[in-house]
């Protein structure tokens, strides 16, 4: 399997890779917060070790926003904290399994292997979405029969906001979702593609779904009316 171990203590991540490459795995080491959620994002890994306490963010932040995107690579957090609490919130934020600190590594070859045996949870081709369809595999989008053609960040940006159809996406989670958490956007630059797109869902005079909550987010919903441009 491919593995990326995001651990910042480097004498455990160098043990970890070296066991997991031992055991025949192709191991990638990120040891920071950023840096693991830009590799991790990549869709290049079978199975990704996290360990709870990072520099910049915590590997419970990085499973959070990978599971928003709706990545479903199977998670193992690695962790010395081992109170109830902290297990239960790493597994609602959408870890696989969960190991303490210290382990056996025996142990954790039989849970690396556990979890990479499920694989990724299935997950839809299509969105539908407000009169809008949109094809993961092909990256193909429709308003009812009219094919939009979207730059890669228009299509982010519409994907993230069509899974969250409804509710209103803020400002720094479409930044966080879109751009990376490392990254540094201005304000008006974040506005900008926003207009960029909604001139494409209603380019045809199609009703307004693309709406911004002033201060707040944006929303995705087919209604007319409330509050918003």
């Amino acid at each position: 399997m491919r593995i990326l171990v995001v651990e910042d203590e480097p004498r455990m991540a160098e043990l970890l890779r070296q066991g997991l490459t031992e055991d025949g795995h192709a191991v990638t080491c990120a040891h920071n917060g950023p840096d693991g959620f830009g590799m991790a994002r990549s869709g290049e890994f079978d199975l990704l070790l996290l360990d709870v306490m990072l520099p910049g963010f915590s590997g419970f932040e990085i499973a959070r926003r990978l599971r928003e995107r709706a990545d479903r690579t199977p998670i193992l957090m690695l962790t010395a904290r081992d109170a109830d609490a902290d297990i239960v919130q790493g597994l609602n934020l959408g870890a696989d399994d969960y190991l303490t600190k210290p382990f056996s590594f025996d142990v954790l070859l039989a849970r690396v292997r556990a979890v990479g045996r499920r694989g990724p949870i299935a997950q839809p081709v299509w969105l539908m979405a407000a009169g809008l369809s949109l094809n993961q595999a092909t990256r193909e989008v429709r308003r009812g029969e009219r094919a939009l053609e979207l730059t890669r960040t228009e299509y982010a940006l519409l994907e993230l906001l069509m899974r969250n159809a409804g509710r209103v996406v803020e400002r720094d989670t479409v930044i966080a979702s879109v751009w990376g958490g490392d990254a540094e956007i201005e304000s008006n630059t974040l506005d900008a593609f926003v207009r960029l797109l909604r001139g494409k869902l209603e380019a045809a005079g199609e009703a307004r779904v693309l709406r911004t909550v002033r201060g707040v987010g944006y929303s995705l919903r087919a209604e007319s009316g409330g509050e918003g441009e």
